[in-house]
């Protein structure tokens, strides 16, 4: 019974000892090299290994202790980049530039933009502007959402004389544009600020504006007073407004007389300007009478005679 019991267990350690991989055994390794022992002359040894080099090879060699500065020269980006061996004829490879070269060791080098620190440092401050921005003038000269490019100047007045507009297309007349009614008439394209609608297409949404101003004169005998005249400005047209076929400068008055024709634009349409009486000068400005002059004597006299009436009726 022990018998196959043992046998059985030397069959077992066999199988597993087939089944076990193979050990790697390792190569022996080579015999240590023979140098020669015999001196090395000297001058053989300063050809070898100059002496600067040995002294900076045995100083790398030295462990540095904790803290110690290594001062080691460290290669540059030419020396550390690689050779590149390039065959006859082809391109040769670009270098790449750095900004930091050797001769830039000496400078100083700052953070950000040099060019817009110097700019602001010597660009001067801009002072606070305390004039008129024209803000509030265009909001108080708006129409229907619209700012109005003409503003009436200071001695704007209604005239009294009847004046008219009398258009003409070639030969036909048409329709006649009364214009005594207000002291200033806007015309152009732009039917939402405009007075005079004005349909061509190369004139401009606020093409012009005739005004009324009262202007100082001398009458005959020496006295002064005010006349309303007719005034046309162009408000910086397209195309131009002309009056008796000469084109007048932007934004200048220029005095309109009975039977100028005006013109606008391209348009073949002419504006023949007349008033109702164009024969009768009675209802001319210029015949106004002056004004009684009143001295502080007159006014005193007629202070007391009221104050004596008043004393009188009591």
């Amino acid at each position: 019974m022990w018998r196959v019991v043992a046998s059985s267990n030397v069959c077992v350690i066999r199988r597993a000892r087939r089944d076990r991989p193979e050990r790697h055994i390792p190569d022996p390794p080579p015999p240590p090299r023979e140098y020669s022992k015999s001196p090395v002359p000297e001058d053989r040894k300063s050809s070898r290994r100059p002496p600067e080099r040995a002294e900076r090879r045995e100083r790398e060699d030295r462990p540095r202790e904790r803290g110690e500065r290594d001062d080691r020269p460290r290669p540059s980006d030419a020396e550390r980049r690689p050779e590149v061996k390039t065959e006859r004829g082809s391109p040769r490879p670009r270098e790449r530039k750095s900004r930091f070269t050797k001769g830039d060791d000496g400078k100083d080098y700052e953070w950000g933009k040099a060019d817009a620190k110097k700019e602001e440092t010597t660009a001067d401050k801009e002072k606070p502007n305390f004039g008129l921005s024209g803000k509030l003038t265009a909001d108080a000269n708006t129409v229907n959402g619209v700012v109005l490019k003409y503003t009436e100047p200071d001695d704007a007045k209604q005239p009294k004389r009847r004046w008219r507009f009398y258009p003409f297309k070639g030969d036909k007349a048409l329709p006649i544009l009364y214009i005594h009614r207000q002291s200033c008439f806007v015309l152009g394209r732009d039917k939402k600020v405009v007075d005079i609608m004005l349909e061509h297409p190369s004139i401009s949404k606020q093409h012009s504006a005739l005004q009324f101003r009262a202007t100082p004169f001398t009458r005959p005998d020496g006295t002064t007073g005010r006349r309303v005249r007719p005034y046309i400005i162009d408000l910086d047209s397209a195309n131009g407004t002309f009056v008796n076929n000469k084109k007048i400068e932007a934004r200048r008055y220029v005095e309109l007389l009975e039977r100028d024709v005006v013109k606008f634009g391209f348009s073949a349409r002419e504006y023949v300007l007349l008033h109702e009486n164009s024969k009768d000068d009675a209802q001319d400005d210029d015949n106004q009478e002056a004004p009684a002059v009143i001295s502080t004597d007159k006014i005193k006299q007629e202070k007391r005679a009221k104050e004596a009436a008043k004393e009188d009726g009591e």
